[in-house]
């Protein structure tokens, strides 16, 4: 499947259970890194706009940059009472933004989606002159629980193309390479969702990875997911944990 369009069939849970980010990851891109309110930033693969409206928060103008139309349709429509903001159809590879104008890039859970030989050339392109891009996951957490462990063996037996899709295999040497050599800073905060049985499943099916309703890992899946929950929730809840990394540098 093309990556631009892998989370069309999804964007209602995407939207409804995919976790923020902690606000001391946001406060490291403004104390640390030296955005502000003055800033221009572009969310490059802003998908939903779940990035983009934490900055807005803070003040900045965004530009999110998104190729997928129903995603970038549903930012729109949760953003549209924001002054500062802008949707554009682009991709990371062809923004569409003009030479040197934004301070900054963000790229949220969308990094390993993009051919980084043209994004590299992209982002040189658009920054201005010292402008920075960071790029942001929430990792989730696979070890040290019952249910982490469960629900990534869960993941390895029934997803569709987890191992392969998965950004865990980027490594801080990997992206080291992709900013401009002795610039890359890196930070690390955690977080925590915690979900019923249902918030649970909509979690599962809001991955591009995970098979939907129709395909024959699909009913195998919800049932494994179902005893897992079962076996390990508490009152029940379950907590759905992640370390949010943060690599940032110029390009």
């Amino acid at each position: 499947m093309n990556s631009k369009q892998r989370f069309s069939d999804r964007v209602d849970t995407y939207v409804k259970y995919r976790p923020s980010y902690p606000k001391e990851a946001i406060d490291h891109l403004y104390d640390a890194i030296g955005f502000n309110t003055a800033s221009v930033i572009a969310d490059i693969g802003a998908g939903t706009g779940i990035f983009s409206r934490l900055l807005l928060e803070r003040g900045s103008r965004v530009i999110a940059v998104e190729p997928n139309n129903e995603m970038r349709s549903a930012a729109m429509e949760t953003l549209a009472q924001e002054p500062q903001f802008l949707a554009v159809c682009g991709s990371a590879e062809e923004t569409t933004l003009t030479d040197r104008s934004v301070d900054y890039i963000v790229c949220a859970q969308s990094f390993h989606w993009f051919d980084r030989t043209a994004a590299r050339a992209e982002f040189g392109r658009i920054l201005k002159p010292e402008g920075k891009a960071a790029l942001i996951w929430n990792s989730r957490m696979t070890r040290g629980t019952p249910f982490r462990e469960g629900y990534d063996l869960l993941l390895k037996r029934y997803a569709t193309d987890y191992e392969q899709m998965t950004h865990k295999n980027i490594s801080s040497a990997e992206l080291a390479s992709f900013f401009k050599e002795g610039t890359m800073r890196e930070a690390r905060f955690t977080m925590s969702q915690a979900f019923d049985y249902e918030g649970l499943k909509g979690r599962l099916l809001s991955s591009s990875y995970s098979p939907m309703p129709g395909h024959p890992n699909h009913e195998p899946m919800i049932a494994a997911l179902r005893q897992l929950f079962d076996e390990t929730s508490e009152d029940g809840k379950i907590a759905f944990d992640y370390e949010t990394e943060v690599y940032w540098g110029e390009v």
